[in-house]
């Protein structure tokens, strides 16, 4: 089968295409022959060589795919061969077939296009894990996410304004908040001319947010801070701008914060199958209406490092995908 190889991992990395033999399903798991894989800012950083693939996982890039069944392993029922399918991977999805936990499956509903697909499992998982099972979103509490118009920001605006959520945003240009405006957030902040933390401290009359997913770091971690109201709820789940900052705690104590930090890649299979199944019930029904991919560009396999180079240019709006 045809895969992307990484050469000269470091900040020099190259993808080229080349092969290896196609794998066979073992208990448990899916074998799928891809039709898109949709790339993540962890390809990135596994290429330059910082972020390694869990123990035991394909050291292939790509965390995500799309396309039909080829193989079910022994124990998995509930699929067909042939089906059209999306998967959350620990690996493997720069490639013809990639293996995936029978619980990380979904189906792709007809309302949904195949290729399209790949950038569904990613950010949903994300999204709700982290902002539902970790920050606690309740019924009728506000919610900020950085980086809107990112593949993660442009599907958790929808999934969660869907939920009838105030949703505010980030993002770096007027074009880009147009774009998360039209994505349903309630607030898109200009982050280049706008405070963010003045801007929803004024639109919740001085409350604040209750939750705040945070791919930022650096520098935003004091700011989250200022910006969360009472018993408010902050998860960072990536630190582009850095993982160290100075930070007064002060207000973390009076405004009784709790601050989280979570990873969803290293998770066991269970603890993914169990996110699986309530996006089966929660969002999976709103895909095509209310919810749907926002795809930026689309590569060709071949072209696997010019995809990485245009992502790494952060001017995109949504998901960019690898196809076959």
């Amino acid at each position: 089968m045809k895969i992307i190889h990484v050469e000269n991992s470091g900040r020099d990395y190259r993808l080229v295409l080349g092969s290896e033999p196609r794998p066979a399903p073992g208990p448990g798991q899916v074998l799928i022959t891809v039709a898109a894989a949709g790339l993540n800012n962890a390809d990135l950083l596994q290429a330059r060589g910082h972020y390694p693939p869990p123990p035991g996982a394909s050291p292939i890039l790509g965390m995500e795919v799309s396309g039909t069944i080829a193989e079910l392993g022994d124990g998995v029922a509930g699929w067909r061969l042939g089906e059209k399918v999306c998967a959350l991977l620990p690996g493997g999805g720069y490639a013809q077939f990639a293996l995936a936990d029978a619980g990380s499956v979904l189906p792709v509903p007809d309302a949904v296009d195949l290729m399209e697909a790949a950038g569904l499992p990613e950010a949903a998982f994300t999204a709700w894990t982290n902002i539902i099972d970790t920050g606690r979103l309740a019924s009728g509490e506000s919610l900020l996410i950085h980086g809107g118009t990112s593949g993660i920001g442009s599907l958790a605006i929808q999934m969660f304004a869907a939920r009838g959520h105030r949703v505010f945003t980030t993002a770096g240009s007027d074009a880009k908040c147009e774009a998360a405006r039209s994505f349903g957030a309630t607030r898109a902040i200009n982050y280049t001319r706008e405070d963010f933390v003045g801007v929803v401290k004024q639109e919740t009359g001085g409350k604040g947010v209750d939750v705040i997913l945070d791919m930022v770091g650096g520098d935003y971690i004091q700011r989250n801070i200022e910006a969360a109201a009472t018993w408010g709820r902050i998860v960072n789940i990536a630190y582009q701008k850095g993982s160290k900052a100075e930070v007064n705690f002060a207000p973390v104590l009076t405004k009784r914060l709790t601050l989280a930090a979570t990873t969803l890649r290293g998770r066991d299979p269970e603890q993914k199958r169990a996110i699986r199944d309530v996006l089966l019930q929660e969002v999976w029904p709103l895909l095509g209406s209310r919810v749907k991919p926002v795809i930026a560009r689309v590569f060709p396999l071949a072209e696997a490092q010019q995809a990485h180079e245009f992502m790494a240019k952060t001017g995109h709006i949504g998901k960019i995908l690898l196809t076959f």
